[in-house]
């Protein structure tokens, strides 16, 4: 995939381009993960960016999207940071793996580094624009 024919952050990067696409959602509240699912790939589409749904990136390890080298992991709730972080590592220990988006539905404190790898996390929550219950 060639990132120059893509929108990006200003960083001219995969993962600036991921970041950028996922910041534009304006989904409504999710009740199912499956349905930021299928707003996400709606989302990835839209701007063109190609990606693998449940991509198998290594020895039972599957990352929700894989977009060239650029990992997206979509958590709902409020998942536990350790267990998401343990989880984020497996992901980041992949050489399929450059760079890592996490795409919650509240705000969720993690490393900006695993592995060397750049983390990202982008809270749909503030996307919304409404406080959540």
């Amino acid at each position: 995939m060639s990132i120059h024919n893509h929108h990006t952050e200003g960083d001219g990067t995969v993962l600036g381009a991921v970041c950028a696409a996922l910041r534009e959602l304006r989904s409504p509240f999710a009740l199912y993960e499956s349905d930021i699912h299928q707003w996400v790939a709606q989302q990835l589409n839209q701007s063109g960016l190609d990606f693998r749904h449940e991509a198998v990136i290594g020895k039972g390890c599957r990352i929700d999207f894989l977009v060239d080298t650029v990992g997206i992991e979509i958590k709902k709730g409020k998942p536990n940071p350790n267990t998401v972080k343990a989880q984020l590592m497996r992901y980041a220990a992949s050489p399929e793996i450059s760079g890592l988006v996490v795409l919650t539905q509240r705000s969720l404190r993690l490393p900006d580094h695993l592995l060397g790898k750049p983390v990202k996390v982008i809270p749909l929550s503030q996307l919304w624009g409404i406080a959540l219950p």
